[in-house]
């Protein structure tokens, strides 16, 4: 009988003020709105009769809220790396202030001025990827959308910036894994937000 192969729940915090204004919210510490605490909740009831071998949650009260709602801060790690991206000078603004001063920036390419660069947030998401594989069994995740996506891609041994093509929206969640064996990773559900239809 084949081994069963462990599978990486992502999970991405609920709404903010600023995920819902499109501001870039890095290390500004915001809380859930309203609705991003019920759709945490919903997020639980999504995940609920799954078990983890390990739960990690950025710091970041967003996410450790999310976890929380969702019933899983009880046996969640926080771990640093999984802070969102470092947006320097660009934290607070808004994508479109950002190319009416700069018309060809690109997140994913250029980084931040100030902040992070995609070899520096990739080199966090190498070390969550590690931590997570060296796990035996299921892991749940709870973070931010951009450190997800780039986690995302070096899952799949893609540069950083192949988090670019991989969408998110607030409290998503996505399952990482495997094909045949554990040479083969694998996205195996993606931005999956069916849950908030019951919210």
């Amino acid at each position: 009988m084949p081994e069963t192969l462990p599978v990486i729940y992502l999970a991405r915090h609920g709404e903010t003020a600023w995920s819902l204004s499109g501001q870039h919210t890095g290390r500004t510490d915001l809380p859930l709105t309203e609705r991003g605490e019920l759709n945490a909740r919903a997020l639980g009831a999504r995940l609920r009769g799954l078990a983890f071998a390990k739960v990690l949650t950025s710091p970041s009260q967003r996410a450790v809220r999310t976890c929380e709602l969702a019933g899983f801060i009880g046996t969640a790690e926080r771990d640093p790396d999984l802070m969102e991206w470092d947006y320097g000078r660009y934290e607070g603004r808004r994508t479109v202030e950002i190319l009416a001063e700069r018309p060809d920036w690109q997140l994913f390419r250029d980084g931040c001025p100030g902040g992070e660069s995609p070899e520096a947030i990739g080199a966090r998401a190498d070390r969550v990827v590690n931590r997570i594989r060296a796990v035996h069994g299921d892991v749940l995740v709870f973070s931010s959308g951009h450190i997800l996506r780039v986690l995302a891609a070096r899952w799949l041994g893609l540069e950083p910036a192949g988090g670019r093509y991989l969408l998110l929206g607030t409290a998503a969640l996505c399952i990482l894994g495997y094909e045949h064996n554990l040479s083969e990773p694998a996205i195996r559900l993606w931005n999956d937000t069916h849950h908030l239809d019951r919210a």
